[in-house]
């Protein structure tokens, strides 16, 4: 068999086993194909880091700024206009996770491939049910122009002995009625966060081929320009500023080097911008920057930090892996971090320091748990990093000092997820309201801060 059959056998056999959406580390299908050409690097990286979604933009800078930026005080939380706390507890409706869009919440579940719900009041708007029985980790992933991008099953045929045949559809959903716009086949069960991607006037998809990505029209689905890479190589997917870039390296366990490649949003031609040593991770975007991460040697727990503009202009720094990593994500200029000993860090992408550490200030999963540590929302206007604990605490810390200035609760429920497949809760922010989901059961509040 070639690489990729026994990649896409993995894939196969884990999505068999109703694997979904599963946070830190990322999609465990994908994170099983990754570690086997890259486990020395995820030991060294810690498996959060190695493999953290590319979520978060430019947020804030911390770090960098002056005194004034750091002396300001969390302001108090304010809630919408329209908005009244809510609890919502619609069946298969949000298990796969949710997104806000404006006012909107869009969420997957087992019964309903995508569900509207006004953010405000908890109200169902519209349902998509699922195309079969819903096992797959279909999710909606993102909205813009009033279009919502979300994964499917690509049939609801059986096989002779039964079985459903496998199968990806990326869909556009009209954003108002739920109708589906159009859909295209993707070439194998890849639903990570890197699959499909929003860029300047497109869609960047990973399809028709395992080793081609091309730009969707967002309202048709018609190809507008493809690029494919070479056998034996894989390619890293980032779209910082709206602009797509390919990180593209050997597929073998010590790489001699790693491609930067920026991709035209309206053409698709193909610019190398830079080619950095060794393997390089990529684990988010600051900005028009992307931020990469390396490690000298299998357990090494100096890495080098790398920030990337699209020039091909590069700032590295050393940053120490301090504990065993549980996740980490980038947030406007800081790389926030928190370990399973339940400490949570800030480390700043401009002077190369960690600027605090401190208690995460909620109750950590086992550490055995595949759902892991639901991702951190950061409050821009606030200055607070908020996390929530798989029995529903929350806390927020100041992101200045990361002292602890708000604790709190979501009634989500107090199953705590043990050494098995399931779903990771999830934390959202509406503006300053906070949106915990745990299952299907969404509850909207606001934190009460400096009141």
């Amino acid at each position: 068999m070639t690489t990729e059959q026994v990649e896409e056998k993995v894939r196969e056999t884990l999505r068999s086993v109703a694997l979904d959406r599963v946070r830190a580390p990322g999609d465990l299908a994908e994170t099983v194909v990754r570690r086997r050409s890259r486990r020395r690097f995820s030991q060294a990286a810690g498996a959060a880091v190695a493999v953290a979604a590319i979520t978060v933009g430019a947020v804030l800078g911390l770090g960098g700024g002056g005194a004034a930026e750091q002396d300001r005080p969390a302001r108090p939380a304010a809630s919408p206009k329209g908005w009244q706390p809510w609890q919502s507890s619609v069946p298969g409706a949000g298990e796969r996770g949710c997104l806000v869009d404006g006012s909107a919440l869009y969420c997957s579940g087992s019964r309903y491939d995508a569900a509207k719900f006004d953010a405000n009041t908890g109200e169902r708007l519209w349902t998509v049910k699922v195309n079969r029985e819903g096992d797959g980790p279909d999710h909606a992933f993102a909205a813009r122009d009033g279009v919502v991008y979300a994964y499917r099953n690509h049939t609801a045929d059986k096989e002779p002995n039964g079985d459903y045949i496998g199968g990806t559809d990326l869909m556009a959903l009209d954003a108002d009625t739920g109708e589906v716009l159009w859909t295209v086949e993707m070439p194998q069960d890849d639903r990570t966060d890197q699959a499909a991607m929003l860029i300047d006037g497109a869609v960047l998809a990973n399809t028709p081929s395992l080793r081609t990505m091309s730009a969707l029209d967002p309202l048709t689905g018609k190809e507008k320009w493809r690029h494919t890479w070479d056998k034996g190589i894989v390619c890293q997917r980032a779209v910082p500023s709206g602009v797509p870039y390919l990180l593209c390296d050997q597929d073998t366990e010590k790489p001699d080097d790693t491609d930067v490649i920026r991709l035209d949003p309206a053409t698709g031609s193909a610019e190398k911008v830079a080619t950095m040593p060794g393997r390089q991770q990529l684990i988010g975007t600051a900005g028009d920057r992307m931020v990469l991460i390396s490690a000298k040697s299998a357990g090494d727990k100096d890495l080098r930090l790398t920030t990337l503009s699209g020039s091909g202009e590069q700032t590295s720094h050393s940053y120490r892996i301090e504990g065993e990593p549980a996740y980490s994500d980038i947030v406007g200029d800081l790389l926030i971090s928190v370990s399973w000993q339940g400490k949570a860090s800030a480390y700043s992408l401009t002077t190369g320091k960690t600027l605090w550490t401190g208690p995460v200030g909620v109750e950590m999963p086992d550490k055995g748990a595949t759902t892991g540590l639901a991702a951190p929302v950061v409050s821009a206007g606030q200055g607070v990093v908020y996390f929530v604990g798989p029995t529903g605490d929350l806390s927020g810390l100041d992101l200045r000092t990361g002292e602890q200035i708000w604790r709190g609760r979501a009634d989500i429920g107090d199953q705590k997820p043990g050494p098995a497949f399931g779903d990771t809760p999830q934390l959202l922010l509406y503006e300053d309201v906070l949106v915990a989901r745990n299952g299907s059961r969404i509850v909207s509040l606001l934190p009460r801060i400096g009141d």
